[in-house]
């Protein structure tokens, strides 16, 4: 059974850091891409960042870009999200997503994503 835990979530003010953790069991990680993804009230889930299986390729969006490098450890089945220079508007649940294979460049659509976490809220404060 594939399971996948955020961790890391929290409170922080405009200008913070956060690390997002996901651990993955159930499944053999090392032959899956990765992604974040996030939803804030009344909006849809939104894409925030992929990576690929070896972690030698990443793709994020545009709202996050530069701010929010994704990284994996294939050793410790876990895929992280560095927040740095937190906004307001990043508030949200942050979700991860194992993909269905490993898409090069990594995949933005949820569809191509067939578990999923059960997320982590992230709040940043002006």
């Amino acid at each position: 059974q594939v399971q996948l835990v955020e961790s890391g979530g929290g409170l922080v003010q405009a200008g913070g850091s956060l690390r997002l953790s996901c651990a993955a069991s159930g499944l053999t990680f090392s032959t899956h891409g990765m992604g974040w993804f996030r939803q804030a009230p009344g909006k849809e889930r939104e894409f925030v960042a992929a990576i690929s299986v070896s972690g030698g390729t990443t793709y994020d969006t545009d709202s996050v870009k530069g701010r929010f490098p994704i990284s994996r450890d294939n050793a410790k089945n876990t895929v992280y999200l560095q927040m740095n220079r937190l906004k307001p508007e990043d508030t949200a649940v942050y979700y991860c997503a194992k993909s269905r294979a490993n898409y090069i460049p990594p995949s933005r659509r949820n569809y191509e994503y067939n578990y999923w976490g059960q997320g982590t809220q992230v709040t940043v404060s002006s």
